[in-house]
């Protein structure tokens, strides 16, 4: 079933054109819908949903008008850019290889997938960090290691969008999603609050079932289904399972003393109550903390001296235009990313624009509500609702703040707290992250997987994740109703009834 899954994938047009025909049918379907009259409320205004016509003569305008800063302010690309000069210097000095067999060197095979899965997991406190840091990682990992690359990337995917919602640590999710569940909440109970950490023990505790079930996943049926897929690409200058030399071992103890070194220089500056990375309400971990909104820079940052120091002090570096050079060489590397990146950014501004989004998943809250099913059944639903929304709507937030006017107060009529129906909606939103093509970073991934296997397309990186969405979602879903059978907390201050 997976086979047939990538050969029709990959059947397909290329991705860049892919999404020029997703952003034309867009057009057409907003055409069609503009002029009917649909009775579900968008809870942004209160008023019927409406879609809006963008194959008017002033809608064409404004697209092509707007073309250029769509794509330039397309959220993953200046991430990704940024984040890869970086990266590229500690690729080319050698750096990222050396400090990969060292860490082979004391690293138990067998552990290397749950490793792998836990870094990703970890990620998440750090924004979209994963995406552009951990998954390559993962397929440098996997290749040291003798191992098919590509089921590194997946493992590596799985864990920082598959398990977005698992994490040790808390993160700006945790107060975006709070903000949306306390006003849904306050519609029926003007009183209510909600605590940002109300699900911190649930994601915690859900970490060891994505690392065990992920783990599962690319051993027994990832692995096994690569084994006759040849590594055809260019990985030169990887890894592979070889002693460290005298020279590498200098340089890595080196750059990690300087990395360690510059951590400990950004913990300690931003330990003080009025540092200058905290936010205005003098936290860390909050979307508007500097420390939050500079993790890119700072990733650039913790990848480049580390870099430039093993190049010198290993000899793989003589002068500055070696450094320049690394930093033009992973640039190069990302021509095919920037295609996909503005046929990508167009589509996914369109789709936004024309509502057509926001009437999905408003027609889909709405029968959910009119089936009335009962209590454990309907956070079943919530669950499974909502892993068919983010198929459509990626971002979490925006999603949230569409289906909490509906879900919160839909579930506290039949007893069941904001903090429960939180915990049921982010499972969902997790889960189909990383098979649904609106993902922004999904073509990301396909190029990362072009590096070891030049055939990689849409279709492969699908038919690779579906196995951990289907597991993700499944053992999660019994997961949290075990979870609040036992009756364990699932956070601070947070309940699972309401009166």
């Amino acid at each position: 079933m997976l086979d047939a899954i990538e050969r029709v994938g990959n059947a397909l047009p290329d991705p860049a054109a892919l999404f020029l025909l997703l952003l034309v049918s867009v057009w057409l379907g907003s055409a069609l819908l503009a002029p009917v009259q649909f009775h579900e409320l968008d809870p942004r205004t209160n008023r019927p949903i409406e879609i809006h016509n963008l194959l008017t003569g002033k809608a064409l305008a404004a697209f092509l008008a707007g073309m250029v800063n769509t794509f330039v302010t397309f959220p993953p690309l200046g991430i990704v850019l940024v984040a890869f000069l970086g990266v590229g210097v500690a690729e080319q000095t050698g750096f990222i290889g050396a400090a990969l067999k060292g860490l082979l060197s004391f690293t138990p095979a067998s552990l290397l997938t749950p490793i792998l899965l836990l870094v990703a997991i970890l990620s998440h406190t750090a924004v979209d960090a994963g995406y552009v840091l951990v998954i390559p990682l993962g397929g440098i990992l996997f290749y040291a290691a003798g191992r098919h690359p590509l089921a590194g990337i997946a493992a590596a995917f799985a864990g920082v969008s598959g398990g977005f919602s698992a994490n040790l640590l808390p993160s700006a999710l945790d107060v975006i999603l709070q903000g949306f569940s306390q006003s849904a909440a306050q519609l029926l109970d003007p009183t209510r609050m909600v605590n940002p950490l109300c699900n911190w023990f649930f994601t915690a505790a859900s970490c060891l079932l994505i690392i065990g079930v992920g783990w599962i996943v690319t051993e027994r049926i990832i692995e096994p289904r690569l084994q006759g897929v040849e590594i055809d690409g260019d990985p030169a200058g990887l890894p592979r399972q070889e002693p460290l030399t005298r020279a590498e071992r200098r340089g890595v103890l080196a750059a990690v003393a300087v990395l360690l070194a510059s951590i400990l220089f950004l913990v300690v500056v931003s330990v003080s109550a009025d540092s200058p990375l905290r936010s205005p309400q003098g936290e860390l971990t909050a979307a508007t903390a500097p420390l939050m909104q500079g993790i890119v820079p700072l990733i650039f940052l913790l990848f480049l001296i580390p870099g430039v120091v093993y190049g010198y002090v290993a000899g793989t570096v003589r002068s500055h235009r070696d450094i320049i050079k690394g930093m033009s060489t992973a640039m190069s590397t990302m021509g095919y990313y920037i295609v996909l990146a503005f046929f990508a950014s167009l589509f996914i501004a369109a789709f936004g624009q024309s509502n057509l989004g926001v009437l999905f998943a408003l027609k889909g809250a709405n029968l959910l509500q009119a089936v009335a099913l009962p209590g454990a059944a309907t956070i079943v639903g919530v669950i499974l609702l909502t892993a068919v929304i983010n198929l459509l709507i990626g971002s979490a937030s925006a999603k949230w703040a569409l289906l909490a006017p509906i879900f919160v107060p839909m579930l506290m009529q039949l007893g069941f707290s904001p903090e429960f129906t939180q915990a049921a909606y982010r499972i969902g939103d997790s889960t189909t992250n990383v098979i649904t093509p609106l993902m922004p970073y999904l073509p990301l991934v396909v190029v990362y997987g072009q590096r070891y296997v030049t055939q990689t397309g849409i279709g492969t990186i699908i038919s690779l994740m579906l196995p951990f969405s289907l597991a993700f979602l499944v053992t999660w879903t019994v997961f949290l109703l075990c979870y609040w059978a036992v009756g364990l907390p699932l956070g601070l201050q947070a309940s699972y009834t309401v009166p």
